[in-house]
């Protein structure tokens, strides 16, 4: 008898299939109860090497060993005539179709009964209505490099420790984000699902990665383990475990020794001649820089006062940690009263340069301190050219900065590139979509683009996550108001401003809509100081006005609403000496000021206005060909918006193309305008259009609409004005 056919007759096939099965169906069970009752990885690893080890030994007993009548035997003290194997070969049949059966209804369980389907788990269903992906699409198949970071666990007795777990999940975060060619899911996005027991697959697919890095952080005293496993996020496969024990001092070692695993099991080599560089730095400044991080993000004046303080102890403590600088001036600049703070913005701005040139000086290469230049200069110059440039350094560096994709899709906004600031907005979207200013932008250009529908749809796939979110409330609101539903508006715009009052944002966005409402007096209380200029002269107080304006005009702020003051109050000598004692031509004017942003360009229609008032012609024609030729950029891009429409009504009516002019009007009515027809000095460059027909019924729709809306809002209706 051949080898083959003993090893057939003593049923060693038979036992080692039946081994290999029970074993599989055994350490699914086990890794099911020690997930409920979390283990340690190793209690799982121990399991597992002793089936394996057992392997070889069932082998080897079914080959030396028989069942007898008797009991075992030694398979050599046997009569062959005497043999049972035939029938413990049967029975051991029976036991592997058992056991195949166990098998496959657990696997069956898995699947369609234990993991959660996309049309009952809201989160799914919510983000890809947003991404505009059909339902049954594999999670990130665009992308095999791509992996989501987890907050890792705070395993440690003290809750306080809870931003230290954070801040090691982000540095890791930041290590891998550093490698151009593999997708990271944004940090706003991963830590939404903090604290949440959500199913792996459902997170991979609403955050579009095919790997997951999760762990845990346990701290106590200079000591630290921190546990980290990558998964694999379409089968659950633990692709790769580690544990680290290690001294505080070297948690930046940690970090790359994980971020390199990590890296190894994608089998991605990304890196090429790129090292992971190691940062040292002392053990409390870092942890003061963890913290102080975490403040950042919540993007409230209180966090991001308190992240400033813990900052400025890490610097006091390390004078040579780059980071720390780096969002010291970034935080700094946030802190502006154009932002979220009540620093001077000048103040602000002086203060904010000075950190991050230390943090450059320190390390040229610093991405964040870079894109907090960008901001400076985004916010402090209007040399838009130079943040551009500093910002695409920066994101060359780390293309995943979600900050500095965000503000340098805002500079080639005000350079009139609406198109590509639209596809960076919408691939950071895909990144990070529940971060605030990405979200909020991208709402914004929706509205500017004359894509409404895109815009609420992206909205309403938000909100189940955010809640009560004064950002996501200020993009309702403008979105209402852009579409003319002005009730609407002031509710959820004052809603926004009553959860963040210093948010200069939702306070320039509610002052609009209550100038549209006609609502000065409020305005004037609660809107920035640019938008105060127009509520003040509305209600009759230009000197106020105009000193006010003027005051923000000095300070860099967008000098539209200053110059329609000045119009319309017949300051038409004051309106050009600000702009010729400040640029020898309009086109040094157009550089600092492009007006390309997909509102049109009034800033340059009250210039014509005021030199054709005076009766400089040359210089009038000037100004028409600056705006003439903003406009056809903006409308080149796609801009299509009430705000865009006055504008080229504004045009029309300058250019005596009066029936254009008005055509352009009714437009805009149609999309949602309210111009104020009842105070006397409102909308002077529309006094020739006085008389007309259609002028005069379309005037008298908008104000019929308006009375109504300010009816559903409570408010007292406008009667009709008298013609200026």
């Amino acid at each position: 008898m051949s080898f083959f056919e003993e090893l057939k007759r003593r049923n060693v096939f038979r036992v080692g299939i039946a081994y290999v099965i029970t074993a599989w169906l055994l350490l699914q069970v086990i890794d099911l109860v020690l997930e409920n009752v979390n283990a340690p990885d190793w209690v799982m690893q121990v399991f597992m090497l002793a089936l394996a080890i057992g392997f070889p030994l069932a082998v080897i007993f079914a080959w030396a060993f028989e069942m007898t009548p008797e009991g075992i035997k030694k398979e050599k003290d046997v009569d062959r005539s005497k043999s049972i194997t035939p029938q413990t070969g049967r029975t051991l049949n029976r036991v592997i179709f058992a056991v195949m059966a166990l098998a496959l209804a657990y696997l069956t369980y898995d699947k369609f009964v234990a993991s959660p389907g996309q049309d009952t788990n809201p989160t799914v269903s919510a983000t890809q209505t947003t991404a505009e992906e059909p339902p049954t699409e594999e999670p990130a198949r665009e992308s095999e490099k791509s992996i989501a970071v987890l907050p890792f666990v705070n395993m440690s007795s003290d809750p306080e420790q809870e931003y230290f777990a954070d801040g090691i999940s982000e540095e890791i975060l930041n290590a891998l984000a550093k490698v151009k060619e593999l997708k990271v899911a944004g940090r706003t996005s991963s830590f939404a699902f903090k604290g949440k027991n959500e199913d792996l697959l459902a997170i991979g697919k609403v955050l579009r990665v095919n790997h997951i890095l999760e762990g845990s952080v346990r701290k106590s005293g200079t000591r630290v383990r921190i546990t980290a496993q990558l998964i694999k996020v379409d089968d659950g496969f633990h692709m790769w475990s580690e544990t680290y024990d290690r001294e505080l001092n070297d948690i930046f070692v940690v970090q790359d020794e994980i971020s390199a695993a990590i890296l190894t099991q994608l089998k991605a080599q990304l890196l090429g001649q790129q090292q992971l560089v190691t940062t040292e730095t002392d053990t409390k400044a870092y942890e003061l820089y963890l913290l102080a991080k975490q403040r950042i993000y919540d993007r409230t004046q209180a966090s991001l006062e308190m992240a400033a303080k813990l900052l400025e102890q890490a610097v006091a403590i390390d004078s040579t940690y780059a980071p720390a600088y780096a969002q010291l001036g970034i935080t700094t600049l946030l802190l502006s009263d154009r932002n979220y703070g009540t620093l001077p913005t000048p103040t602000s701005g002086e203060n904010a340069k000075k950190y991050l040139e230390t943090a450059l000086q320190l390390d040229p290469e610093n991405a964040e301190a870079l894109a907090g230049m960008g901001l400076y200069f985004r916010d402090h110059s209007p040399e838009h050219q130079k943040a551009i440039d500093i910002l695409r350094k920066a994101l060359l560096i780390n293309p995943n900065l979600v900050n500095a994709n965000t503000w340098l899709a805002n500079e080639l906004d005000q350079t009139g590139k609406l198109r590509e600031a639209m596809q960076i907005r919408e691939e950071t979207f895909r990144r990070d979509p529940l971060h605030r200013a990405t979200f909020g932008n991208l709402l914004q250009k929706y509205v500017v683009m004359g894509q409404n529908e895109k815009a609420l749809e992206t909205i309403e796939g938000l909100r189940p996550y955010l809640p009560g979110n004064a950002m996501l409330l200020s993009d309702l609101g403008q979105l209402h108001m852009m579409s003319g539903e002005l009730a609407d508006a002031l509710d959820y715009l004052r809603q926004a401003y009553e959860r963040e009052p210093l948010n200069a944002v939702n306070r320039f966005w509610y002052g609009i809509a209550l100038m549209e409402a006609g609502q000065y007096d409020l305005m004037s209380r609660i809107a920035p100081d640019l938008l105060v200029t127009l509520a003040l002269s509305r209600l009759g107080r230009p000197e106020e006005a105009l000193i006010l304006g003027q005051q923000a005009f000095n300070e860099g702020q967008n000098p539209t609403f200053y110059f329609r003051a000045l119009v319309e109050n017949g300051r038409f000598s004051q309106l050009i000496e600000e702009v010729e004692s400040r640029w020898p031509s309009l086109d040094d004017f157009v550089r600092d000021w492009p007006g390309r942003t997909g509102y049109g360009n009034n800033l340059m229609a009250f210039i014509a206005y005021a030199y054709r008032q005076l009766g400089r012609q040359a210089q009038f024609e000037d100004a028409m060909s600056h705006f003439k030729a903003a406009l056809d950029a903006q409308i080149a891009e796609g801009a299509d918006n009430k705000i865009m429409s006055v504008s080229q009504a504004y045009y029309a009516v300058l250019s005596n193309d009066y029936d254009t002019a008005i055509s352009l009007l009714e437009k805009a009515f149609e999309q949602g305008l309210y111009p104020d027809t009842v105070t006397a000095s409102a909308w002077p460059m529309f006094k020739p259009l006085n008389g007309d027909p259609r002028y005069a019924t379309a005037k008298a729709r908008m104000l019929a609409r308006l009375n109504t809306e300010l009816e559903k809002a409570g408010l007292e209706a406008t009667a009709p004005g008298q013609d200026s």
